[in-house]
């Protein structure tokens, strides 16, 4: 299950791993989908209708694991922003000074093109 508690460490790293997850599980489900719709517009009667009902239930699968995945992307970007807005204001300066950084380093690489 989704934990509730915010981490401090690797809380991008699990997301950027759910995502991975989420996106291999959806192709393998709608390929294997495919695959059963496509054999069972060869077919009549019966094993046809067993064939498109696999095929329905593998996409129904992949939609609920969608939207499993995007709440709990949702709920995991809300506490990272949570987590970056109390690192904020908890240190202006720092954030101010990696700000001009960044700043700065964009600066320098557009300017040489």
């Amino acid at each position: 299950m989704l934990e509730t508690t915010p981490r401090s460490s690797n809380g991008a790293g699990s997301l950027n791993g759910n995502v991975n997850a989420v996106q291999t599980d959806v192709k393998t489900l709608v390929k294997d989908a495919q695959t059963l719709l496509t054999a069972a517009a060869a077919l009549t009667g019966e094993k046809a209708e067993e064939m498109r009902g696999r095929g329905m239930a593998l996409l129904d699968t992949a939609l609920g694991k969608a939207s499993q995945y995007q709440g709990q992307a949702i709920v995991k970007s809300k506490e990272l922003a949570h987590t970056a807005d109390v690192y904020v204001k908890e240190n202006p300066w720092r954030t101010i000074a990696a700000a001009a950084g960044v700043g700065l380093l964009v600066g320098v690489i557009l300017g040489r093109k």
